[in-house]
């Protein structure tokens, strides 16, 4: 026998009743996107690995260890996305849209693929919903996309999540803030963990947001962010807060998010959610300035958020949220025989090309058979199609529900049953 192939490691089957959640988060995620004035985009899975180099940050976890690389039959490096925005840059740059009307606004569900220990939340290959907006450095915009992800987690049902904020500022004054944070880190250094040493040397910030518990409590104490902000970046931040006050969403102010990317500036936000474990942020974002010179394009400040679906859907099952069943017949048609079966295939066809979810036998099943497939797939109506049916014209329409059954005449079926 044949080696059974099994799927690699940190990636998902999805049948069809698991799907429907999906469906159903894809589909409010595009209906909310829309509403604040967003556009979808799409972009290929795989890009030139210096896209990412350049825009994701060379000395990130995410381009140093977690990142799916290949080289192509011309010995081109590529690599799968391990996040969505560097793409929507390039595609903007590459398209010419930077001189479209601002802002521009887009949004994205994508899968997306990083090396990294599997665990219930976190997975190889990932789905994310994404918005991007460029062209306006106006804190108002990053109230705006806050708000959307905040509707939408609401409008998903989902309860105790919580927004932090913080600001990381910008190259005017990070420069302050690193340099205390080494000096700061400096004096725990031997306590540190190896991956922090190094991130010492090459991004302190990362220092921050490490889940090791001895370099979480060294950083309790360490300089706070919002300290050494400059006028620009400290008005920034306070006129965000204002906004988010204007539309009623509550945050706390969290000087230990710093987002695990080079690119960001200003704004970082997390939503949080306690009770569906270790990975329990359900969406991270914030703004992005230079991404887009950094990438060979025009001078066009940026902001978004990337939302976990596997996590929002642990988040929407802890919250108790109802998930949605998969749908299922209006009307199954019995048939016994050949005869019976043409006539049977021929009213399901009339049905579903009216919209009507409609099933017959395709398996020749006994009557017996067929009558359980209709009772476990939950058609609502029955319809036995035998010699002595065709013979009359007649047949008993049968309510599963009810266990009430009326003699119908069988070719008026697709009219009676789009009147049910």
């Amino acid at each position: 026998m044949a080696q059974k192939i099994q799927k690699p490691r940190g990636t998902m089957d999805i049948f069809p009743d698991e799907a429907l959640i999906w469906q159903t988060i894809e589909n409010k995620a595009r209906e909310v996107a829309k509403r604040f004035g967003f556009g979808e985009i799409r972009t290929p899975t795989f890009e030139e690995l210096s896209l990412f180099k350049r825009g994701v940050g060379e000395v990130t976890d995410v381009v140093q260890k977690e990142m799916y690389t290949f080289t192509d039959r011309e010995d081109r490096e590529f690599a799968l996305r391990p996040e969505g925005t560097a793409s929507v840059v390039r595609a903007i740059i590459e398209n010419g849209k930077a001189s479209d009307a601002m802002p521009l606004k887009y949004f994205y569900i994508i899968n997306c693929f990083r090396y990294e220990k599997p665990q219930a939340g976190r997975s190889r290959e990932f789905f994310q919903f994404g918005t991007e907006m460029f062209g306006t450095k106006d804190p108002a915009s990053d109230a705006s996309v806050i708000a959307l992800a905040s509707t939408l987690i609401n409008e998903l049902g989902i309860k105790g999540v919580k927004l932090h904020i913080n600001s990381i500022g910008c190259p005017e004054c990070r420069p302050k803030y690193r340099q205390a944070l080494v000096d700061y880190f400096k004096s725990h250094e031997e306590k540190l963990c190896d991956t922090c040493k190094e991130r010492l040397k090459t991004n302190p910030l990362r220092v921050l947001d490490c889940k090791s518990p001895i370099c979480s409590e060294i950083a309790k104490d360490a300089p706070n962010t919002i300290d050494y902000l400059c006028d620009e970046c400290n008005d920034h931040f306070t006129q965000l807060k204002t906004y988010l006050d204007a539309q009623g969403i509550e945050y706390s102010v969290d000087t230990r998010i710093v987002r695990g990317l080079d690119y960001y500036t200003k704004t970082v936000f997390e939503f949080i959610c306690e009770g569906i474990g270790a990975q329990s942020t359900v969406c991270g974002g914030g703004r992005y300035d230079g991404l887009m010179e950094q990438l060979g394009g025009p001078s066009l400040p940026g902001i978004g958020f990337g939302m976990g679906i596997t996590r929002i859907i642990l988040a929407m099952k802890e919250s108790g949220v109802d998930i949605p069943e998969a749908p299922k017949p209006v009307l199954y048609i019995a048939p016994m025989g050949n005869n019976a079966k043409a006539i049977a295939i021929k009213y399901v066809s009339e049905l579903r090309n009216k919209g009507v979810y409609a099933e017959c036998d395709i398996c020749a099943r006994s009557l017996k058979a067929q009558m359980k497939y209709a009772d476990k797939i939950g058609a609502h109506y029955t319809l036995i199609l035998g010699d002595s049916e065709l013979e009359s014209g007649k047949a008993q329409l049968k309510d599963m529900t009810s266990s009430t059954q009326e003699e119908i005449e069988i070719n008026n079926i697709v009219d009676i049953i789009l009147k049910k």
